[in-house]
């Protein structure tokens, strides 16, 4: 199932990437008129009329490819198994786990005891005295 993804997202890139080429190549509406007065522009590699078809049926191919690919994407990224076909409401409430509190802190009204045996205070290892002068810091030869 991987392949088949990566598979259509390099059809997809490159369907996109084709698309803005064509688009790119295309000529505007206003070319048309200037090439009706002897501009050089009507002599292209598909002749007079020959571009526009050509080219236009070209990007709204391209196009398709690309719709498809995406909404191919958006079914592999929702395709996902069912748990169950009932309700969210049918399923059971997630508790959150209840934190020791601090000692000294005041408890919350109906909230249950705590034992003060639960509470874990980590033990930090003390640093190494530090000489009071820099001297002993030195090393001698």
């Amino acid at each position: 199932m991987n392949w088949l993804l990566n598979l259509v997202v390099v059809i997809q890139v490159l369907s996109a990437l084709t698309m803005i080429g064509l688009v790119l190549v295309q000529h505007g509406k206003g070319a048309d008129m200037g090439a009706s007065f002897g501009s050089g522009a009507s002599g292209s590699l598909f002749g007079a009329t020959g571009s526009a078809n050509f080219l236009s049926r070209s990007t709204a191919a391209c196009a398709a490819v690309f719709f498809a690919c995406t909404l191919g994407l958006a079914y592999i990224a929702n395709d996902r198994t069912r748990t169950s076909a009932g309700s969210v409401l049918d399923r059971p409430a997630v508790v959150a786990p209840v934190a020791a509190p601090a000692s000294g802190a005041a408890q919350i009204p109906g909230a249950p005891a705590v034992a003060a045996s639960a509470v874990v205070v980590p033990v930090l290892p003390t640093p190494a005295a530090a000489p009071a002068s820099g001297a002993a810091a030195i090393p001698n030869k």
